[in-house]
């Protein structure tokens, strides 16, 4: 089974991470939260989910995880700050690993410059920031592209994100 990396913070979008992870986790794969600090519990921003961080960015390798997820909310814009975090998404699109992002979740790619010429989608407010970082923006529930990377808009979406994140993971 897969070793999946998620990178989170505070203020991720509640169901896109714990949906998501409940589905990948039931499927026998692994999910390994990493944010700037293990142990420290992260806070959803509908106040739904409390999660607990399983390991620093700065005790971590992305060679050690067969693929990426990347919750939405406001997480992704507050990550893609720190280049720890950037560099570490570039390595899963370079290396055609699996990546999984669902509404703000693009934005961290967008910062490792990764989506260029790729066709993608996510939440409404960042289409034309996916445009101008050289996506075909796709406004549909899924998109998967290159046998690798795997979008979506929002919450509604997230039956569609599991089914394709986890036909990739087979």
């Amino acid at each position: 089974m897969s070793k999946i990396a998620c990178v989170m913070t505070s203020m991720f979008e509640d169901v896109e991470y714990t949906k998501p992870a409940e589905a990948f986790s039931k499927e026998g794969h692994e999910v390994t939260t990493i944010e700037w600090e293990a142990g420290k519990q992260v806070e959803g921003k509908q106040g739904e989910a409390t999660v607990k961080i399983d390991t620093s960015i700065d005790d971590v390798k992305p060679e050690d995880f067969d693929a990426l997820f990347i919750p939405g909310g406001f997480s992704p814009d507050v990550l893609r700050g720190d280049e720890k975090f950037v560099s570490f998404a570039k390595h899963f699109m370079d290396e055609k690993k699996p990546v999984f992002a669902i509404c703000h979740g693009p934005q961290l790619l967008i910062t490792a410059k990764a989506l260029e010429g790729r066709t993608a989608t996510g939440f409404k407010s960042i289409a034309v920031d996916m445009e101008y970082a050289g996506v075909d923006y796709q406004d549909k529930e899924v998109v998967v592209c290159q046998d690798q990377l795997v979008t979506s808009r929002q919450p509604d979406d997230i039956p569609a994100f599991n089914r394709e994140a986890l036909k990739l993971l087979k």
